[in-house]
């Protein structure tokens, strides 16, 4: 049965493996986007950037909520 079905399932193949190649994907974007040691990078960048008056004020606060809020999300 096993050569029965690699021959049924084999023109399959191509869609498994962009699904499996997008799971990839995903989990490689998930990683960095929640990754808490990316995220305190990027804080300190929004640090840098406000100190060094490239953002204002108000900009910095938004960004630092968003990344506060990547790190602590709920789901994870």
């Amino acid at each position: 049965m096993g050569l029965v079905s690699a021959l049924l399932t084999a023109p399959l193949a191509p869609v498994r493996v962009a699904i499996w190649v997008g799971e990839l994907i995903r989990d490689e974007v998930d990683r960095e986007l929640y990754d808490p040691g990316v995220i305190r990078r990027q804080l300190g960048e929004v640090d840098e950037d406000r100190a060094a008056g490239r953002i204002d004020p108000a900009e910095a606060d938004r960004r630092q909520r968003e990344l506060i809020g990547r790190l602590i999300r709920p789901d994870r």
